[in-house]
């Protein structure tokens, strides 16, 4: 079977695991990677093997032996490198947010349907096994009718302050955010009518950062059902896990908890500090990545080896999007917005 051959579009720490993911995938390899460090992606292509690192997306688009791209740049840098990937005919996969604003996500979608490649954005919550099981409860009935789901997702204050440059670009809404609202919608199955949200900016502005230290939403979907969700990034970092997730569903014949975080399943306590270590994201097992984070970028992969679409596309990155303008807009009005369809 002939492998797909990958770019790689930002290779910071997220960017590199998606080299590791997809060089060892049997039916993938790297060609070619980007960075608008130079440094990084010449180390990155030295570490693994790959024949080609450049500076500027466009180069690595004219590769002969590139054939698909990952697009792993800042959560506002998705339009650009998505557009010239797609204009060229290749398979994309971008991260989340597919796009920041409405006008750049119909830009996107409206050119990946007429691409002849395959185009999917990284929503990997739905291949979360938790989630997962959740989803599948929900489809047999063994719930009833979904009533009310609480969301909570929470990264430690190391994230915008020391793991991202950018934080001050985007806001946690945009960069774990668009992951949970992915996955109410995933498990509700019903479209977003109506949301209110508030934000508070205090203890990261005080750091300089200008940028919202949490959301807390409130969320009416079509069909009755509600969601509240929370979505922050101010955690001490003496948190035992860099993310707090924890989420109950409550249907009308039964309920599920899900501890994604603080779960217990392994415990580790030294002479320093108590950790749970990841066993769920992205844990490493005999050197090879696993977790549903490579998981959903397998799922690309095969999809064009096996030439098949893809579980997440254009639709469900333009859905997130537009949630997130409204509850922007709720939170600067005071107010409950309606979106409209």
């Amino acid at each position: 079977m002939t492998k797909t051959r990958f770019g790689i579009i930002g290779v910071g720490g997220w960017g590199e695991f998606h080299v590791r993911v997809l060089q060892d995938h049997p039916f993938a390899q790297v060609t070619a990677v980007c960075d608008a460090n130079i440094g990084r992606a010449r180390s990155v292509a030295e570490k693994y093997g790959i024949p080609f690192a450049t500076e500027d997306f466009h180069q690595l688009l004219k590769q002969d032996d590139v054939d698909s791209v990952s697009i792993i740049t800042p959560d506002f840098a998705h339009l650009e490198p998505t557009l010239a990937a797609l204009e060229s005919g290749k398979n994309v996969l971008v991260e989340k947010p597919m796009a920041t604003t409405l006008e750049d996500c119909i830009r996107i979608s409206d050119l990946a349907s007429r691409s002849k490649g395959k185009f999917m954005v990284d929503f990997h919550n739905r291949w979360s096994p938790p989630f997962y099981k959740a989803k599948d409860a929900i489809d047999k009935g063994e719930l009833g009718k979904v009533q009310m789901i609480s969301y909570r997702l929470n990264d430690t204050i190391f994230v915008p302050t020391k793991m991202l440059s950018w934080s001050g670009k985007s806001t946690v809404m945009w960069f774990i955010g668009s992951h949970s609202l992915d996955t109410l919608f995933w498990l509700f199955g019903k479209p977003l009518q109506r949301v209110y949200s508030v934000a508070r900016s205090e203890v990261l502005a005080s750091k300089g950062i200008t940028t919202p230290d949490y959301y807390c939403c409130i969320l009416e979907f079509e069909g009755g059902g509600t969601a509240m969700l929370e979505n922050g990034w101010i955690l001490s970092e003496s948190t035992p896990n860099i993310i707090d997730l924890k989420c109950s569903i409550l249907g009308s014949e039964g309920t599920i908890y899900i501890d994604g975080s603080h779960h217990r399943m392994l415990q580790k306590y030294t002479a320093t500090e108590a950790t749970y270590p990841d066993v769920f994201v992205l844990p490493t097992v005999y050197g090879k990545p696993g977790g549903f984070a490579a998981e959903s970028i397998r799922h690309f992969a095969d999809c064009i080896v096996e030439n098949k679409q893809p579980m997440v596309g254009a639709k469900e990155g333009l859905a997130v999007t537009k949630a997130i303008l409204a509850i922007e807009e709720s939170v600067r009005s005071g107010h409950p917005v309606t979106l409209s369809k």
